[in-house]
């Protein structure tokens, strides 16, 4: 059953009815994301508004009541008013004149079920007046949000040849809301499936780790594979790697931590850097995503022998990656703060070992020997120091 919008908090907050009084209640609806899931009592973070009016009439109503805007896409007809709880992006209505495939050359509109004409799925539709709070519902999406069921506007052929992007959006989309398939929208996202190619690796990579974000994605991508898209967006994903998926997820839910894209995408690789290193590449991941799967993938079965030592060796949340990914229980290291290596090469040399190569041995020995015994007292690294010397024990700070 869907909620009453009016019980959402977003549709509270001050800051949409102090732009709905600088650009009148007749000329906005709130849109999309926030509707749809304000209906399914979900939390909502962002809230977008569609308007008829230009943009410069958005700049200029909202300057005469003092809130401030920035014309992140006004190319596209989107400005975004700053609010105190919260930027709101308002954009025109809009119709699309073309569209590649990629991008879409538009017209502004008048009309709202025309702007409502051109986006991807029923339930992203939804239109809510910003005072009473009406949906105005031009193609079925609450009955389709009620009933778990992700459905394309119009013809899904079309709405896929206008955005390839929409197959991922349709697999994150059903993965996140749907109870059920939609055999049209599954049909012509596999039928489609190549046209995946032309995309820019960058959208590719922000839809596929968006939908590895989600609670449960594994029985999705088992369906990717089968019916195409995954193998054209990651043919390294074979079914012995969705099956390390699926022990992941269920790991990570046994022993409590946080679904994580990058951990969920190093399961769908072999265990090989170099194919950690080609797909990072391909995806263009940041530095950091990258350094994560490249570390995941460098794992191996003595890994789970000593969980803290791996820990301090390469980052706690490196070595949990790897725990994970391997099976191993992880648990101790939630939360775990590697310990400081209490020798310093100064307490060595005032023990009379002259500064250079030895000094720096016998701190490697030491703290691989503090490591294994499991990060003991300084006093303990003071007697291993001692007997590497040959001398007595000393303290030192």
């Amino acid at each position: 059953m869907l909620r009453d919008l009016a019980k959402a908090e977003w549709t509270q907050r001050a800051g949409l009815a102090a732009l709905t009084a600088a650009l009148g209640a007749e000329n906005i609806r709130w849109v999309g994301g926030a509707v749809r899931d304000g209906l399914l009592g979900v939390a909502v973070a962002d809230v977008d508004c569609a308007t008829k009016l230009m943009p410069t009439e958005v700049i200029a109503a909202c300057g005469r009541a003092g809130i401030r805007t920035v014309p992140t896409g006004i190319e596209h007809g989107t400005v975004t008013a700053i609010l105190k709880d919260g930027p709101v992006e308002v954009t025109t209505l809009r119709r699309d004149v073309a569209t590649d495939g990629r991008r879409a050359t538009i017209a502004f509109a008048q009309d709202w079920s025309e702007d409502a004409a051109r986006r991807d799925f029923t339930i992203n539709a939804l239109y809510a007046h910003p005072e009473t709070l009406e949906i105005a519902d031009y193609f079925g999406g609450t009955a389709d949000l009620a009933e778990g069921r992700v459905r394309f506007i119009g013809d899904a052929r079309q709405r896929i040849a206008e955005d390839h992007l929409r197959i991922l959006r349709y697999y994150r989309f059903q993965t996140r809301f749907g109870s059920g398939l939609d055999s049209e929208a599954e049909d012509a996202c596999a039928d489609m499936a190549h046209t995946l190619k032309g995309l820019s690796r960058e959208r590719i990579a922000a839809e596929l780790l968006n939908l590895l974000a989600l609670p449960d994605p594994h029985a999705t991508l088992v369906r990717m594979r089968a019916r195409g898209p995954l193998g054209v967006i990651l043919p390294e994903a074979c079914p012995a790697h969705l099956a390390v998926l699926e022990r992941l997820i269920a790991a990570e839910s046994t022993q409590g931590f946080a679904p994580d894209p990058v951990r969920r995408l190093a399961a769908l690789l072999p265990p090989s850097p170099e194919v950690a290193e080609t797909v990072a590449a391909r995806l263009r991941l940041s530095k950091a995503q990258r350094a994560r799967l490249v570390a995941a993938a460098e794992r191996r079965a003595e890994d789970a022998a000593d969980p803290k030592a791996l820990a301090y060796r390469l980052t706690p949340p490196l070595a949990i990656d790897r725990l994970l990914l391997a099976g191993v229980d992880a648990r101790a290291l939630a939360g775990w703060q590697a310990p400081v290596f209490p020798l310093k090469g100064g307490a060595i040399v005032a023990r009379g070992v002259t500064a250079g190569p030895e000094v720096a041995r016998l701190l490697q020995l030491i703290e691989r020997r503090w490591v294994a015994e499991g990060f003991p007292s300084a006093d303990r690294v003071n007697q291993m120091l001692a007997e590497e010397l040959g001398t007595s024990a000393f303290k030192f700070d």
